[in-house]
């Protein structure tokens, strides 16, 4: 893009600021690798000052963030959403947070949209995919084996998973990418929670179609419990069948051309143009099963695990998932797990007099006072699937017993 954002540094409401709004982890090497990019986006958008901060799990919080950029003078803040997709996390969680401090600052906020299905990013992908198969080429070669061909290949892409099915279908998207772009014999996306199929469940299923080779391809930001419980899966089911030949690619990580889409986000704030793809959005538009949710009302649900790592001593830097045995952290009184993505309505997190075109005709609610507020999440109607999470849940505790 031919704009130069480093020539911007104020708006006609005064100094302009960067805000990267992260979700967090329990994990530290996440947390740091997070910071890491966030200094890198930092350096490309000098002189402007760039602060990022999490929604839950990990300090600073959003609101440090904010207040930083405030004490640096900024009065308009460009916040963009650290997230791949756009689900719960993107749609509402952040969106109220920012509008909430917007409220009670007098700070201009405007939202940027997420990386999503970007040439940049199925680049980066692609450069993993690439690393993994280069290194399995190389161990073969070196034990003496002929390399496996891509047409007898199958690539495993993993997304997060979401109770936002058009999430879903973009991690779906990516894999159809990068399955064409390289030619893989086969390609299969599976999700790490929330949705189905589930890692395991899914990767027991794809190894009956025959292929020599399974690439498993965390499509993740950064590291954390979810990749490590992704690989842990992942090696359980290679273990049960050693003819075939498992192999991982890394996650995103600060892949340079990650921190290029960070920086394109940030020129589309300035320029305008951050409409987000909204015509399958199940909060806009009656999306197949899941027309109940509609015009929900906007909500976060973070107030009670924001900085929340500084009180775990379970694990050092990689989180372990000591508290539970599947790495789910231990609810709060009276709380559902805290693991799965979050549902409410969006108009994206503008201020109102701010609003771009992709602002949502509903009412939204902003009154986030935790007390007020029951935390409760509108339940995901393929929770009882086969190859799901509440499923596989049950099938733990039967073995178990």
């Amino acid at each position: 893009m031919a704009f130069d954002i480093a020539s911007l540094t104020a708006s006609a409401d005064g100094p302009i600021g960067v805000m990267i709004c992260g979700h967090g982890s329990r994990n530290r090497l996440a947390v740091g690798e997070f910071a890491a990019l966030a200094e890198r986006v930092r350096q490309r958008l000098a002189p402007l000052p760039v602060e990022y901060g999490y929604l839950e799990f990990a300090r600073p919080i959003l609101r440090d963030g904010l207040e930083s950029l405030r004490e640096q003078g900024a009065r308009h803040v460009l916040a963009v959403p650290a997230m791949l997709f756009a689900a719960g996390h993107a749609k509402n969680d952040i969106p109220s947070v920012l509008n909430t401090v917007a409220a009670e600052t007098g700070l201009r906020i405007d939202y940027g949209r997420e990386l999503g299905v970007d040439l940049k990013m199925i680049q980066a992908a692609g450069a993993r995919v690439r690393q993994a198969l280069e290194q399995a080429d190389a161990d073969d070669r070196s034990a003496g084996r002929a390399p496996i061909p891509l047409h007898d290949t199958l690539l495993v892409v993993v997304g997060r998973g979401s109770s936002d099915p058009d999430a879903n279908s973009n991690v779906a998207k990516v894999t159809r990418m990068l399955v064409e772009g390289f030619g893989f014999g086969w390609g299969e996306t599976l999700y790490s929670g929330v949705t189905f199929p589930l890692v395991e469940p899914g990767l027991r299923h794809v190894v009956r179609l025959g292929f020599r080779r399974i690439v498993v391809f965390p499509y993740f930001l950064f590291s954390g419990v979810l990749v490590s419980r992704i690989v842990a899966h992942s090696q359980r089911v290679a273990a049960d069948h050693p003819e075939i030949d498992f192999c991982s690619a890394s996650y995103l990580g600060d892949h340079p051309l990650v921190v290029d889409t960070f920086v394109e986000r940030v020129h589309e704030v300035v320029a305008g143009d951050t409409a987000m793809n909204c015509s399958l959005c199940k909060y806009r538009a009656q999306v197949l099963g899941f027309e109940t949710e509609v015009g929900a009302p906007q909500h976060s649900h973070h107030h009670h695990v924001e900085g929340l790592c500084e009180s775990c001593t379970l694990c050092e830097n990689e989180c372990t998932g000591a508290c539970q045995s599947d790495g789910v952290p231990i609810p709060l009184a009276g709380q559902e797990p805290h693991s799965h993505s979050h549902s409410h309505s969006h108009n994206h997190g503008h201020k109102p007099e701010h609003a771009h075109a992709h602002d949502h005709a509903h009412d939204h609610q902003h009154d986030h006072n935790p007390a007020a507020e029951p935390h409760h999440h509108t339940p995901y109607p393929h929770a009882e699937h086969p190859l799901g999470p509440v499923t596989l849940r049950r099938q733990g505790r039967d073995e178990q017993s």
